[in-house]
C-alpha cells in the first residue's frame, strides 16, 4: 500500500464520507482517489477557512468530515477552528501536506513548516505525525475517533520523507 492508499483506506475505514480540500501536489494523487469514490462528497475548496465552514455545515447534516490541505493553510483557518469548530465541539480530521519540513526545496514553505506543530499544541489540538503507510493508516483512524471524542480537530501532519 502506497502513501496516498494509506491515507485513503484510512479515511474510509474511519467513515469519512465528506472532504473538503485545497490543492497540493503531494496530495494529488489522494485527492483523484476521492474524485472516483462514490461513498465520499469530495468539495474541492479555494481557502482553508472556507473548507472548514463547509464541514461545520456537513457535520450538522450528518457527515463525517475532514479536510485535506498544507500546513501552510492552518495559519489562514485558526479563527475558524478555535471559534467554530472548537466552540461548538465538532470533530474534523485534518489532513496536512507539511510543507517545509526536511527535504523541502522552496525556502518561503519552511518557516511555517517549523511553526506548525507549536501552533498547533497552542490551539491545545492533537496531532500525530507518522513516518510511514501503515502509522498513517492507523493514525487517520485513531485521529477521527479522538476528534469526535474530544469534540474538536485532530491533524495527521505527512511530513515531505512521507511521500
Amino acid at each position: 500500500m502506497d502513501s496516498s492508499e494509506a491515507i485513503f483506506n484510512g479515511l474510509k475505514d474511519a467513515g469519512i464520507d465528506f472532504v473538503v480540500s485545497v490543492p497540493c501536489v503531494n496530495l494529488s494523487k489522494l485527492l483523484d482517489m476521492l474524485d472516483e469514490d462514490e461513498e465520499i462528497t469530495h468539495i474541492p475548496v479555494t481557502r482553508e477557512e472556507e473548507g472548514i465552514g463547509i464541514c461545520a455545515g456537513a457535520y450538522l447534516g450528518g457527515k463525517k468530515t475532514a479536510i485535506l490541505m498544507q500546513n501552510s493553510g492552518l495559519g489562514n483557518s485558526i479563527n475558524a477552528l478555535k471559534s467554530l469548530m472548537e466552540l461548538y465541539e465538532f470533530p474534523l480530521l485534518m489532513i496536512m501536506s507539511h510543507r517545509g519540513t526536511e527535504g523541502e526545496n522552496i525556502c518561503g514553505q519552511v518557516p511555517m513548516g517549523r511553526s506548525t506543530p507549536r501552533i498547533l499544541e497552542s490551539m491545545d489540538f492533537k496531532f500525530f505525525k507518522p513516518g510511514n503507510s501503515e502509522a498513517a493508516y492507523e493514525d487517520i483512524i485513531e485521529s477521527w475517533d479522538l476528534s469526535q471524542e474530544e469534540g474538536k480537530p485532530v491533524s495527521i501532519l505527512l511530513e515531505i520523507s512521507y511521500w
